[in-house]
């Protein structure tokens, strides 16, 4: 009767309180306790038994955790330390021994264990994965010879729908405009491919991959048209249009700064619009992503003379005032 009782009283706590809470003494007899009990009748206990083995373990763990002497963080001369840490940093891909290695060379007796826990207090870790190329640094060195092509549409007053057709090269973000027509058959855009290809043969660039998405627009034969001329065409996945960012991020700004601001008859004055606006755009525009200069500058900018700034600096309008070009009177 006793133990019924004791039951059902505890049965009451557990509906008052939702998570107990243990002191270290209450988890250490309970874990010793559990290890007494058979497995089947751990359901007596108010925790799971997850849980006690998880204190059973920390129990094991403690007792034999022996504490820290010290000598590890104290016992090497600074010296020493900021030499490993040097020779990690500077070589990532050196491993615990080489560095061991390396000091005997320089007459500096470390042992692998103590480097170890040298490039770990410093937040070093293991050669392989110590250091590399960060996620920006990787793309820039793969921005060079890396083009982005894409579409994008433009109704006109009369309800026509404009398909822009155009190319970004990554590593300097200079956009060029490859066509612009109400029918984008898959031979229209083959020719296109084949203009482009031209131009940049014209201006001595080279490239060597092509980002496109899926667009039925993009057949085959543009397609072998790049690869003619050694340029590997990257299919992006299926509705995945950030993998093809760069060419996304123009869209929107083309469309905020000029697009969403201007009435398009037809296609002869879109054309001569984003002709002006990308003639702006890579050679005026700044850009976050090269320091704030753009694509391809046309002039090197020359010291003034303080107190002579405001008097030297003219606005140009383009597009009718749509945009303002500020430059230095000659």
């Amino acid at each position: 009767m006793e133990v019924a009782v004791l039951r059902h009283q505890l049965a009451v706590l557990r509906r008052q309180v939702p998570r107990p809470r243990y002191t270290p003494a209450d988890r250490m007899l309970l874990a010793a306790l559990a290890k007494l009990l058979p497995r089947e009748r751990w359901a007596v206990f108010l925790v799971t038994p997850s849980t006690l083995l998880r204190w059973h373990r920390e129990l094991i763990a403690r007792r034999w955790t022996y504490p820290n002497s010290g000598r590890d963080r104290h016992g090497l001369d600074e010296e020493i330390v900021a030499l490993v840490v040097r020779l990690a940093r500077e070589n990532p891909r050196w491993g615990y021994l080489r560095i061991v290695g390396e000091c005997q060379n320089l007459g500096v007796r470390v042992s692998a264990s103590s480097v170890r826990r040298i490039l770990r207090r410093h937040g070093l870790g293991p050669a392989p994965r110590r250091g590399g190329p960060s996620w920006t640094q990787f793309l820039r060195a793969q921005a060079r010879g890396l083009l982005a092509v894409d579409f994008f549409t433009v109704e006109t007053v009369g309800l026509t729908r404009l398909y822009v057709l155009f190319v970004v090269e990554v590593q300097r973000r200079a956009v060029h405009l490859v066509g612009i027509t109400a029918h984008p058959s898959g031979a229209w855009v083959a020719q296109q491919a084949r203009n482009l290809l031209m131009d940049l043969a014209e201006q001595g660039q080279r490239f060597r991959y092509l980002v496109r998405d899926r667009d039925a627009k993009f057949t085959a034969a543009f397609d072998a048209v790049f690869a003619a001329s050694g340029v590997e065409v990257v299919k992006i996945p299926l509705r995945a249009p950030r993998a093809n960012a760069y060419a996304e991020r123009w869209v929107c700004t083309v469309r905020s700064e000029c697009l969403d601001w201007t009435l398009v008859w037809n296609e002869r004055q879109l054309f001569r619009v984003l002709a002006e606006y990308l003639r702006h755009y890579n050679t005026v525009r700044p850009h976050r992503s090269l320091d704030l200069k753009p694509p391809r500058p046309a002039s090197r900018l020359t010291l003034v003379e303080p107190g002579t700034v405001e008097s030297s600096v003219q606005r140009v309008d383009v597009l009718g005032g749509l945009i303002h070009e500020y430059r230095r009177a000659a």
